[in-house]
């Protein structure tokens, strides 16, 4: 079967489908970045202190450490497509409560759940994206997915902004609460989104999965070829056992730490990005702290397209590896020059965000690509947990670092961080290009240009949902 999936055509059924999955990651960077646009009549209105804001920040990110590793083990148990429903509604919930929040452990108990939320969508559409897409096409639709979380923070800057303007400071509860919408309309569009046939074979309903490939790819496909062999059936039950041992704990390992390391300077600096600019002498205010900072993370969207092309011309590797090297760059560069002109300083996190495009586009990737279906969203969640820490640490540290250590020793942390990412790459990262999902780790990858085709007949266009 997974010949059939990996060798088919591209269609209206795969476009609808990414687009129904970026709903996740589209709107996790709506809902941590308009927090930041919040914060601004937040703070007065309900008195908050700088370790507060901190808390506010982090309080999403812990709630995807937990919801990442807990949904995607769930996801592997029960499936993806009961999943992929009900964590929108959970996120629906949490914006609409936001409104009324009056107090810091109200709104960081909201965040902490809408974290969970958001960090069980990452395994669940991931994972179901990664199992119905032909391989030709997997690399650049998965870290497409990165690119919709640009999106959303771009979004939530200009939303806040418009608020502010029109309504004032006081509006912070209608900007939390404005995800709804966005929440609301990814529930419309993923009406419909069929189960993953790799995981009903998984799971022994080997009838329903050939059913769901014929309606959906319009191939037909013999049963017995859906079978999963006898060591599939074996590692269903492993579940996040699986994940720390031969050949899977090093991948583990590579595939959180990588993006841990990515993710702890770039949460910080997107969260409090007018901070980090003002500690520049850049003047702040209101057009700096929601235009200003949207037009970062716009730059951090940009760099996702070259990376886009180059992951799939290149290879993962190479991407992944020079990107954590230029990326470092111009963090020391800040570092050992805290007294740059505005203008060094706003070009060199500029070039950071653009070069982050290389691991961005594949923290989704590499983890789907990396492991079998019975353990594939498990990999995912506890990837995004493990990187949450990082995130976490780096948003709830940033503020105060930069009040107790200053701009040169906090830059120089965040470039630490950095070279570390690299290091992980170099010692870790894998050539997963062209592979046939689902191959046996152990005994290889097939590379799906290299793989046998697998017999299969056209299923008439009347025939197809």
């Amino acid at each position: 079967m997974s010949q059939t999936i990996d060798n088919a055509p591209y269609t209206a059924f795969h476009r609808r489908l990414a687009l129904a999955c970026s709903g996740g990651p589209l709107l996790d960077g709506y809902i941590l970045s308009i927090v930041g646009v919040a914060l601004i009549g937040m703070r007065p209105d309900l008195g908050l202190s700088t370790a507060q804001v901190s808390l506010i920040g982090a309080a999403a990110l812990v709630g995807m450490f937990v919801g990442g590793a807990l949904f995607g083990v769930l996801t592997d148990k029960i499936g993806r497509e009961v999943m992929y429903t009900a964590d929108l509604l959970v996120m629906v919930a949490c914006s609409v409560l936001s409104f009324w929040v009056d107090s810091v452990w109200a709104i960081a108990v909201l965040r902490f759940v809408l974290g969970m939320a958001v960090a069980a969508d990452y395994p669940i559409a991931t994972s179901l994206l990664a199992e119905w897409l032909p391989a030709k096409h997997r690399g650049r639709l998965l870290g497409q997915q990165i690119v919709a979380w640009y999106a959303g923070s771009v979004l939530a800057y200009v939303v806040g902004y418009l608020f502010l303007e029109l309504a004032g400071p006081g509006s912070w509860r209608w900007m939390l609460a404005s995800s709804t919408v966005l929440c609301v309309v990814f529930l419309v569009i993923r009406r419909g989104s069929p189960e993953s046939p790799r995981w009903l074979a998984a799971n022994g309903r080997v009838g329903d999965a050939v059913r769901v490939v014929e309606k959906h790819l319009g191939v037909r496909v013999d049963g017995r070829e859906l079978m999963p062999d006898p060591a599939e059936r074996a590692r269903r039950s492993s579940g996040l056992r699986l994940l720390m041992t031969p050949p899977y704990r090093r991948r583990t390992l590579f595939c959180g730490l990588f993006f841990l390391c990515q993710v702890g300077p770039l949460f910080a600096m997107l969260t409090f990005g007018p901070q980090i600019l003002s500690s520049f002498g850049i003047p702040g205010g209101t057009v700096m702290e929601t235009l200003g900072t949207g037009l970062i993370s716009l730059v951090f969207l940009l760099g996702c397209y070259p990376a886009l092309r180059l992951v799939d011309t290149r290879g993962r590797r190479p991407v992944i590896i020079w990107s954590f090297a230029l990326m470092t760059v111009p963090l020391a560069l800040l570092g050992v020059w805290p007294t740059a002109p505005a203008a060094v300083a706003l070009t060199a996190l500029c070039a950071y965000a653009f070069l982050c495009g290389g691991p961005n586009v594949l923290d989704w990737t590499y983890p789907n690509e990396l492991f079998p279906t019975e353990i594939r969203a498990t990999a995912v969640g506890v990837a995004t947990s493990v990187s949450r820490i990082g995130a976490a640490v780096g948003t709830y540290l940033l503020p105060l670092s930069l009040t107790g250590l200053g701009t040169g020793p906090t830059m120089l942390i965040a470039a630490g961080t950095t070279a570390l990412g690299l290091l992980v790459c170099v010692l870790w990262a894998e050539e997963t290009r062209g592979t046939a999902l689902g191959a046996a780790p152990a005994a290889g990858r097939t590379s799906a240009a290299e793989a046998p085709a697998v017999p299969a007949r056209r299923v008439p266009q009347t025939a197809r949902g």
